[in-house]
Parts: C-alpha cells; structure tokens; sequence
C-alpha cells in the first residue's frame, strides 16, 4: 500500500557507530555499560550545537548533551538482529533482521581454509590472528616485502582482511584474491566481509591507501532500498553503503575513503538533485577512532561533522529532509577494539517533519521503513503508525514491539 509522498528528498546519513548507551542485551556480548557518544565526551569534550538543536539530548539516555526544545522528530533504536557488526547493523537499517550471529575467529582461521585460500591466490599466508591492521602491517609488512606472502588477519568483528604492498601486489590482484576469500568463505565459514587492505610506504613508516574494498555477504532478504527502487525513487549511495547492500536498489554510486570525502560527495549530490535519497556512511568514526580506542579523535571528528551539519541543513528546501542514525557502537573507552551493543540514534528533520520526542523503539528497521513510508512507499504494517506521526500523527513515550 503506497500514498502521497511527505517528502521530495533525503539524505540518510549513518553516523558509522555512533551508539548511544547499552542496548537491553548488551550484557550478552560483554558490553554492559557502553555509551558511544557520551563516554567520548566525557572523556574529550566537546560541543555538538547542532545535534542538540535537532534534539539528540532529548534522547532517552543521551545525558551528555543538553535537552532542547526539538527540532527534529528524535527517539533511540533498540537493535534487534543477532550480533554488533557492520553487516547487521545496516541490513536492519534496511529491513533485514538476521537471527543467527556471523563467525569469528578469535583463535585465527582453520588451517584447511588457510591452505585452500593460499593455493587460490598463489601465495604462502602469513599472520592468520586476530590483530589491529595497522600494527599486524609494521610487523608483518618487512617479511611480506622480502617473500611476497599475503598477510591475513581478522578481528573481534565477523572478518577475513587481506593486507598487500602495491609493490608485491596491484591493487587488481589483491581484490581477486579477495574475491576468491568471499568464495572459499561460505557455509559454516561465512564471514561478514573479505576485506582488502592495501598499503603503500616503507618499513617503520608503512600507510595504508584508500584502495580498501569490502567484499560482504549479500544481503539474505529484500531491502527497502530494493522497494523505493521500485517505485522509481532515484537512490545515490556514499561511501560503503554500495558495498554492504550489493548495489541493491542502488541507481549510483559513490566511493568515499573517509568523512571529508563522504561529507563532500553528499553535497555535491544533494546540490545536482538527480536523486531523491543520498544514503551514505561516514566510517571514520568507527575505523579511525572506535577501533583504535582514540576518543579524543572521535571527539575532534564530531565537532567536524556537527559543523558540516549546520551547513547542510541550510540547504533543505521544503519538502528536504536529513535522517540520521547509527549501526551500533564501538566505544572507545572500553575494554577491547570490538563494536559494543549499543541502542542507536534517529534524528529525523525537515520542514514536514513533526518534531517529536519518540521514546525508545525496537527495531533499527525503523530507518528504511520511515524513508519509504515518507517518499510515499509502503514502510510495512510493523512502524506505519510510527512513521505517520512523523508526518503529523500522535504518538506515546515508548512506541514498538
């Protein structure tokens, strides 16, 4: 069932692990007592003016920013899908709720696997541990200079990275090796993503390139994506949202290998109005700083998309609107590199949005079911209600299954 549209346009744009406290189930991945957001600016402060103007510190458990009269419709996203990673997060944002946990590999990859991966790209493997990508290049990198032997590696997350010199392999040859991990990586051994991590320099100074590419699983259910798609509703992704959904219900799209480019590239789209959505994904706060326990980075990297923000939203016509969120958290101040089970944000703002406080809603899927709903594709029978008070409705503190 489809109706007239609320909206011409949107950007949706996720906040690469942005969480906002412990989801209910946080205590089953050991991540009891995280909070993304808060525990960065606790331990860095800063001032984030125009998150707290859309209304962020209204936010159920958002303590570290001040309430405001919104600005914005706001409410917090409680996750449902089994696991903390990339892949869940975003399939959720899209209507894809997995049951089971992707596999990890905390002890390295079996040895079968290792051998079968070896004998498809030629080479001797190397590493085979779980470890920080750019220290497992400083020690490994001199070695794979002298014998041309693949380093590969994993992490806490559902991943088998590949890391080569461009002098011992070109950027073509590592994602065709990669392209035969995604393959060899199936049943039981089906990792979230294959990812290439090519890097250039010398050793003791060894810098990894912008060359990354994901190889992922492809999503195992329609996505809304696929839906507004089909009712001829232009999509241009940013960054690696092409990525995570195969190019699913994608019309363009666009590589971005941090935030200044993926900042960059959804203005340039927006000011071209070839598409009704820009769906893009700023990763730097995940990979530069979660990952890397770096909070003060995360800091200075949230004042810097705040104020591209503010920019942003000046350029809203009516009938525009920005959308907000996350795909889960990855606190720096915790024990560990690993995402954390965080609930997650949706800030929703536009001159034909009702601004609204939301309570707390189960589901990130949430997400794509407001931008269809609000581009006039059905959002599903699970947040209509929802997504109606968005445009005007009534809703209670707490609203979702």
């Amino acid at each position: 069932m489809s109706s007239a549209p609320t909206l011409r346009r949107c950007a949706l744009i996720v906040c690469d692990s942005l969480g906002i406290g412990a989801a209910p189930d946080a205590v089953e991945y050991d991540d009891e007592g995280s909070h993304t957001l808060c525990h960065v600016l606790e331990a860095a402060p800063a001032r984030l003016p125009t998150l707290e103007m859309l209304g962020m510190g209204n936010i159920e458990g958002v303590y570290c920013l001040q309430s405001a009269t919104p600005r914005a419709f706001a409410c917090r996203l409680a996750p449902r899908s089994a696991g903390k990673d990339t892949l869940t997060g975003h399939w959720e944002l899209m209507g894809v709720t997995t049951t089971r946990p992707f596999p990890t590999y905390p002890q390295g990859f079996p040895g079968e696997l290792i051998a079968e991966l070896a004998d498809a790209c030629g080479r001797a493997i190397i590493g085979n541990r779980p470890a920080s990508g750019t220290q497992i290049i400083e020690q490994l990198g001199p070695w794979h200079l002298q014998t041309g032997e693949l380093i590969v590696y994993t992490s806490a997350d559902s991943v088998l990275q590949i890391a080569a010199h461009d002098d011992v392999l070109s950027v073509e040859e590592l994602y065709a090796c990669c392209a035969h991990a995604r393959r060899i990586c199936q049943g039981p051994h089906a990792v979230a993503r294959i990812i290439a991590r090519p890097f250039v320099g010398k050793p003791g100074n060894f810098v990894r390139t912008g060359d990354r590419r994901d190889f992922p699983l492809p999503p195992p259910g329609p996505l809304f994506t696929e839906a507004l798609a089909c009712a001829g509703i232009s999509i241009a992704s940013v960054g690696k949202i092409g990525e995570i959904y195969s190019g699913r219900g994608l019309a363009h799209q666009v590589q971005a290998s941090d935030n200044y480019a993926a900042m960059e590239a959804i203005d340039r789209l927006w000011a071209e109005q070839r598409h009704e959505v820009v769906f893009a994904n700023l990763i730097d706060f995940d990979t530069l700083y979660g990952h890397r326990n770096d909070a003060s980075g995360y800091s200075r990297a949230l004042q810097q998309f705040d104020s591209w923000l503010a920019g942003f939203l000046e350029k809203l016509d009516d009938g525009d609107a920005v959308m907000l969120t996350a795909d889960h958290g990855c606190d720096p101040t915790m024990p560990g590199t690993d995402h954390t089970r965080e609930h997650v944000p949706l800030l929703l703002y536009g001159s034909r949005i009702r601004p609204l406080h939301g309570g707390t809603v189960s589901g990130m899927g949430l997400v794509g079911a407001a931008l269809a709903g609000l581009l006039g594709v059905d959002p599903g029978a699970k947040y209509r209600d929802i997504v109606a008070t968005m445009a005007g409705g009534a809703i209670g503190e707490t609203v979702g299954e």
